[in-house]
């Protein structure tokens, strides 16, 4: 076996603590705000956690529900529940929990653990479901609820091809979709984000993307793990806080969503004095599109390359990244990870597209899902039987092997790395009694996306801004929350029924520009 599938070479993603005795007994591997651990304590704390979830009842096939936000407790969980052969479940705390509710309903979890020491949403819910304290030995802070009698996965594989995680792409609209990622999945990811940043020990990573996000787990987690470095974890994105670690905690890799950076050259011109992190040497930006700008002013205040990439929850993250070896000064998403296959192919026709010409992305790759869980109708309109996933987005290739995202097909959202489904907040707006229509679409603003929503009342009812918001904060994340109410008496729609969405994308953008 080559180096360049030393992933193939480990079956589970827990191999990967297993080895670091021997690797990096007394380097830091975790750093956290609940705990910080050395090779060898961590080794030890999944060692503890895993007796102890043995001791609550969970077995090898159970999805275990991780109700979290980052730290290093959650790093030991998912760690102890692969060494189970459980599947883990990982929603973020943030998300509202009617969402979090349908999610463990959907994959039956047998147990709800909540990293509440360090979240207060996730506190909150813990008292909610009537969890209480769990003892992991050296693993502190953590809530489970007791297990419940749900019948857990069998006939799963002895290799790698066995599922590790499960997480989902929707949660509001009565159909979530669970993405069932394997151990090599993510352990492939993991080798190809170790190999483009050069993690090794020594290295200081700040990950701030939520571990809850395909981004965050596979690459900056699992990535850093792999390569033994050290992982200094913070559970959320405070522009100073994080500007000040990047300053003066010696980081020297930083992977953020577009956003991130657009506030950290808010925060250079508010202070009169440019961010300058004196040590890093690699930083990237994905879960969302890389405004041009953006790049080019990071790059001039740090004196380094910022790298783009594409990827996406069903194929592991990691398709193509712009690197040291093929960079780029444009809005390119780079070139192909090692062993991924691509085809840009006519929505149409299925056809190849030649190169420089748009067609619909087509991914082959060690990283793509093994479907979606309990949903092998929505598995088969994307996973092909010969091993193609269509991503549902536009792009096009130039001669040189290098990809551009020309446009989102499903209509995705990204807002702030996480993906916001329109359906689910239209389904949300349309349960307000006064509502008789609504349609969601995205506006990009500074190197983001943000969520608009135009609503059509029932005929003869009014809608105040102040109820719209108050029924949207009682039944969506803040993430998925709309920027801006626009009120129409009716909607635009085809002959069909259909609403025009692109008209109204087009008047959000115009809206936005006119100030």
């Amino acid at each position: 076996m080559s180096d360049l599938d030393a992933w193939r070479s480990f079956h589970r993603i827990h191999d990967l603590v297993d080895r670091l005795p021997d690797l990096a007994g007394e380097e830091v591997i975790i750093r956290a705000l609940d705990h910080v651990f050395t090779g060898n304590e961590l080794k030890a704390a999944v060692d503890s956690a895993e007796t102890a979830l043995r001791a609550h009842g969970i077995r090898q096939g159970d999805r275990v529900l991780l109700v979290n936000e980052n730290c290093a407790a959650l790093c030991v969980l998912i760690f102890a529940v692969s060494r189970i052969g459980a599947w883990s479940a990982i929603v973020n705390a943030r998300i509202a929990k009617a969402e979090i509710d349908r999610i463990a309903a959907h994959c039956k979890a047998r147990a709800r653990f909540y990293t509440g020491a360090i979240s207060e949403p996730a506190a909150a819910m813990a008292v909610a479901d009537g969890a209480d304290d769990i003892d992991l030995g050296p693993t502190t802070g953590i809530q489970a609820t007791p297990a419940v009698d749900e019948v857990p996965e069998a006939g799963e594989p002895e290799d790698g091809s066995a599922v590790a995680v499960l997480l989902y792409t929707s949660g509001t609209t009565g159909q979530p979709k669970g993405v069932m990622l394997t151990h090599w999945n993510l352990l492939f990811t993991a080798q190809r984000s170790a190999e483009l940043r050069g993690t090794k020990p020594g290295e200081r990573t700040l990950g701030v993307l939520p571990i809850s996000h395909v981004f965050g787990l596979s690459s900056v987690f699992i990535g850093t793990v792999f390569g033994a470095g050290e992982l200094i974890l913070r559970s959320r994105f405070v522009p100073r806080d994080i500007a000040d670690l990047l300053e003066n905690d010696d980081v020297t890799i930083f992977q953020g969503v577009p956003a991130m950076y657009a506030h950290f050259l808010e925060l250079a011109t508010v202070r009169g004095t440019p961010m300058a992190p004196p040590k890093i040497r690699y930083t990237s930006a994905g879960g969302a599109p890389l405004d041009l700008s953006i790049k080019q002013r990071i790059e001039a205040m740090w004196k380094v390359q910022l790298k783009n990439g594409y990827g996406l929850t069903e194929t592991t993250a990691g398709v193509c990244a712009t690197t040291l070896e093929y960079p780029a000064d444009d809005d390119s998403v780079g070139v192909l990870f090692k062993s991924v296959e691509a085809r840009i192919v006519d929505a149409n026709t299925l056809e190849d597209m030649p190169n420089g010409e748009i067609g619909e992305f087509w991914v082959r790759s060690p990283g793509n899902m093994k479907g979606y869980y309990h949903n092998p109708e929505e598995t088969a309109k994307v996973l092909l039987p010969d091993g193609w996933y269509r991503t549902g987005d536009f792009a096009k290739r130039t001669a040189d092997g290098y990809f551009y995202i020309v446009g989102r097909l499903k209509e995705l959202i990204i807002r702030s790395g996480f993906n916001v489904y329109p359906i689910d907040v239209e389904t949300a707006l349309n349960s307000h009694p006064d509502v008789a229509l609504s349609a969601v679409v995205g506006r990009s603003v500074d190197g983001n996306e943000e969520v608009v929503a135009f609503v059509q009342p029932i005929a003869g009812r009014t809608i105040t801004m102040e109820a719209l918001r108050a029924h949207a904060e009682a039944s969506l994340a803040p993430y998925k929350r709309p920027s801006e109410y626009i009120f129409s008496d009716n909607l635009p729609v085809t002959p069909a029924g259909k609403i025009l969405k692109n008209s109204l994308r087009e008047e959000a953008q115009t809206r936005a520009a006119a100030g």
